[in-house]
């Protein structure tokens, strides 16, 4: 897909006094961490002949294309916001348990996605190192999946100073509880572009397609 990047009017823009205050006066971003039940959505994906890692990293990347202000990033001086975002994640190694970050390009058709998933997947997980693919694009954010820990929060930090504003989103082991499958899922993002409303927002959308995989899971 093409990625088309739109300049915001800091005259105009409404969240123009947010902005300023949360990167110049008060630098700020905060965490998430949500339980959801993905029963009905991993059961779909498992009897389509998915992995549910492919589909959750392509539902999660459509979801936030709905939102624009989880797509805002600065080039240069200029503050803008993508069309849509690209997953980048990580490939585990099982002969060192290291990890290699990678990242596969998102189309709107599950199907495709997946095919392009389970070709990355293919042609990098013999790669070791920090950066397995080349090239990330610029809009590409970060998204990865714990299966081995079911957390209570979990709370990404940079130390490079440098503005972020796309999310970061983290999704951990699920446990059975009372017959269904529940997730922990987090959710860490720049205050300067979203606030709390934002991100309960997603997490609706989210908890909503997770109940209803045959509206999407073709």
């Amino acid at each position: 897909m093409t990625t088309n990047f739109t300049p915001i009017d800091m005259q105009t823009w409404q969240r123009r006094d947010y902005f300023y205050y949360f990167t110049k006066m008060m630098p700020t971003g905060f965490n998430v961490n949500v339980d959801v039940d993905i029963t009905a959505s991993y059961d779909a994906a498992k009897a389509a002949g998915y992995r549910f890692f492919p589909v959750y990293l392509h539902l999660i990347t459509r979801l936030i294309s709905e939102q624009p202000e989880f797509m805002i990033a600065q080039r240069g001086e200029q503050l803008g916001h993508y069309d849509h975002l690209t997953p980048a994640y990580s490939l585990f190694h099982e002969d060192d348990h290291t990890i290699s970050g990678i990242w596969t390009a998102y189309d709107t058709d599950l199907a495709t996605f997946n095919a392009h998933y389970m070709a990355d997947k293919e042609r990098y997980s013999s790669q070791h190192g920090a950066v397995a693919k080349p090239d990330q694009p610029e809009n590409a954010y970060m998204i990865n999946m714990n299966p081995w820990l079911h957390f209570n929060n979990y709370t990404p930090l940079s130390f490079n100073g440098l503005p972020n504003y796309l999310p970061v989103i983290e999704a951990g082991k699920y446990v059975i509880e009372n017959d269904r499958r529940v997730m922990p899922v987090s959710f860490t993002i720049h205050h300067a572009v979203a606030d709390a409303w934002h991100v309960s927002h997603f997490f609706e959308k989210l908890q909503r397609a997770l109940n209803t995989p045959d509206t999407w899971l073709k």
